[in-house]
């Protein structure tokens, strides 16, 4: 049996996407700066993409611009609302402390060019305090940035409490919407949002494109020099084929979101039911106001790495967190930010389903992981000192 269970990772292309980047590729291979017909139709259907991800988005098409994915985005965010703080002597930004490296990066390196940073505590079910941050806004606070859903423990936050408070106060609102677009509705006007980003590839569009939405009105900071694209926001050859393989991707999830939320909460909930069976595990994150595909457990007495790869020998593809930190020996700071010891995040499993998975692959899942971790156990010396009382266990 292969089954494919790390959808936060990335996703595979649906049928629609597929077949307008082919289409795309064939037949609408013109440069869209070109003033030629073949150039200006290439043009076009950047210009209809546009109007459908805004459609979609509920904005309209000028605030929207496309980006090569999901990190160029919030850095693009982060960095326009610091640029724009300075100007007016604000120079502080609020985050919190398990944001996707794409955002906590940014804001360290701002911290290192003289900006102030207040990194929120999130409680151990994942959920900030809305009067936490309400607390923490200061007169010279440039910007909010709090991602919908987490990419790893999949946790929804409060996001239109939060724009309501920083509407308020009169400070920018940004969120990383990677992980949330597909599996839930977003309205940017309805929640409130300034600033928002996507990446193509988690809702089964195709990589290395995203989008940056910036309220009107908003100077969007220029990162890359080269030409007058996008509103001459982004310089350099628009990605034709990507953007509108997005389009397509992004209308189909959208429409049916609700439908396969259904399927795969219930997949999930039955998932997260037997796991919990397997003695000393822990789910992470809360356990219902999360995201309708996301699993994330932790295992006493076993390294992440091992349960990773045995379960890939039995055919199941998952990780132990972000696909972008994979490289790294330290334990995810994400289960750090919500309280796991260093030696409990090194156990940790995050499962993530789609539509396409089924009843049979999740009890072959929850069987594997069972025997995987007990057969890790039994490896383990630090497991048979807890087993027989001389350590105590932490789970």
């Amino acid at each position: 049996m292969d089954i494919y269970a790390d959808n936060a990772g990335t996703t595979k292309m649906s049928r629609p996407a597929i077949a307008a980047m082919l289409e795309c590729m064939e037949n609408v291979y013109g440069n869209p700066s070109s003033l030629h017909t073949t150039g200006q139709r290439a043009a076009e259907i950047i210009a209809t993409a546009r109007e459908n991800m805004a459609t979609l988005l509920g904005c309209t098409p000028k605030e929207i611009y496309f980006t090569s994915g999901g990190s160029e985005s919030d850095n693009q965010a982060i960095l326009t609302a610091a640029s724009i703080g300075e100007k007016k002597g604000k120079k502080h930004i609020i985050t919190t402390a398990f944001e996707h490296h794409a955002v906590y990066d940014t804001v360290k390196k701002l911290e290192k060019q003289g900006y102030d940073a207040t990194y929120l505590d999130v409680h151990p079910d994942g959920i900030i305090s809305i009067e936490q941050l309400n607390n923490a806004i200061r007169d010279d606070t440039c910007l909010v940035t709090i991602m919908y859903a987490n990419n790893e423990i999949g946790t929804i936050q409060p996001i239109a409490d939060i724009a309501k408070i920083c509407n308020e106060r009169g400070v920018f609102f940004h969120t990383d919407a990677v992980q949330a677009a597909g599996h839930l509705h977003i309205d940017v006007k309805s929640l409130g949002i300034d600033m928002l980003s996507l990446a193509a590839h988690k809702f089964h569009g195709p990589k290395g494109v995203g989008l940056l939405y910036a309220k009107k009105g908003i100077l969007v900071a220029k990162l890359i020099e080269g030409g007058a694209q996008e509103s001459g926001k982004r310089g350099g050859t628009e990605n034709v084929p990507g953007i509108v393989s997005m389009a397509a991707a992004f209308k189909d999830v959208c429409e049916n979101a609700d439908s396969h939320a259904s399927i795969v909460a219930r997949l999930r909930d039955r998932l997260i039911e037997g796991l919990e069976k397997i003695p000393h595990s822990i789910l992470n994150g809360h356990r219902t106001t999360r995201l309708p595909n996301n699993v994330n457990l932790c295992f006493e007495g076993i390294e992440g790495e091992s349960l990773l790869l045995m379960l890939d020998q039995k055919g199941i593809r998952a990780s132990s967190g972000s696909a972008c930190t994979s490289g790294s020996l330290e334990p995810s700071h994400v289960l750090l930010a919500i309280g796991r010891p260093h030696e409990i995040a090194h156990g940790s499993l995050r499962l993530t389903l789609s539509h396409d998975n089924n009843d049979e692959e999740v009890d072959y899942i929850i069987e594997s992981v069972s025997e995987v971790v007990a057969r890790l156990r039994d490896f383990s010396p630090l497991w048979k000192d807890m087993e027989e009382g001389r350590k105590q266990h932490v789970i």
